[in-house]
């Protein structure tokens, strides 16, 4: 059986650190959709989505990502 301190850490560092990065970095775009967008959320909270519902893979692809810009 997993100690409580161990599921804790696994919660705090697999997906309240990474929601926590994404929401402060200033390359995850901005909070608002930009002007002329049909989709009913900014890139930051689409960002910030995907980490809440992949965790640790969401917070990869969002670090991978980061580094490019069109």
């Amino acid at each position: 059986m997993l100690p409580v301190w161990a599921a804790w850490t696994i919660l705090i560092v697999g997906f309240l650190l990474p929601i926590l990065h994404v929401a402060l970095s200033p390359s995850a775009g901005p909070w608002r959709m930009p002007a002329g967008s049909r989709c009913p959320f900014s890139p930051r909270i689409g960002w910030l989505v995907i980490v809440l519902f992949l965790g640790p893979i969401g917070w990869i692809m969002f670090m991978t990502r980061r580094g490019r810009r069109a």
